[in-house]
């Protein structure tokens, strides 16, 4: 397979690549030092990066700098829960806090992810996107990616769309990350994490007479 260079990558993505040197805003905004990252091989092959270079997302995954684990605790701990501070920050909400899906990292490595909402999957329940076979991406790349890009091109993604992610949290309930701002106004800005509800036994009515 040939070897696709950054520069390669680079012309055919344009301002869909995000590498080190595009990481550097939102690493400065974070304060951490990435000088020692070793930029891995781009592993996809030139057939597949053109296929997707206009409507991925090309990132440079990094599990960690200065001992500091790149997960969405560390990124809710550093941008924090309230718009009147800083933006974009996350949905203050936090019942996942104690999920071990916020903990996760991404491996040193490049990943490729959908910039857009598939319009066939809207409104679909997730098990049968899962058996389409549709790939959702983890919580935490979705999460990277959304900071990155948008220190990077100063771009909101997912603005209005909630994503589906990989991740499921301790009762097995579907992970579902994005849509930053409320259309109508009534919640306040953020990026929202939100579990999809399984029914179960503890689930039931009673009646109103």
């Amino acid at each position: 397979m040939e070897r696709v260079t950054i520069e390669k990558a680079k012309r055919l993505f344009g301002n869909n690549f995000v590498g080190l040197e595009e990481l550097r805003p939102l690493f400065e905004k974070m304060e951490l030092s990435y000088a020692s990252v070793q930029v891995p091989v781009i592993q996809y092959s030139y057939d597949e990066l053109q296929r997707c270079s206009n409507d991925y997302v090309l990132i440079l995954g990094i599990p960690e700098l200065d001992n500091t684990p790149l997960s969405i605790q560390t990124f809710r701990n550093i941008f924090g829960v309230e718009p009147n501070l800083s933006v974009p920050c996350f949905y203050n909400q936090d019942w996942y806090l104690n999920e071990d899906f916020i903990n996760k990292t991404l491996e040193l490595r490049w990943y490729l992810l959908k910039k857009d909402v598939l319009e066939e999957s809207r409104a679909i329940q997730p098990n049968e996107l899962l058996n389409s076979n549709v790939v959702f991406p983890d919580a935490i790349l979705c999460v990277y990616t959304f900071w990155a890009y948008y220190y990077a091109q100063h771009v909101i993604l997912w603005c209005y769309d909630f994503i589906w992610c990989n991740d499921t949290d301790h009762n097995g309930d579907r992970i579902y990350v994005g849509k930053y701002h409320d259309i109508d106004g009534i919640n306040k800005d953020g990026f929202s994490i939100h579990r999809h509800l399984t029914l179960r036994n503890c689930y039931g009515a009673i009646e109103a007479l």
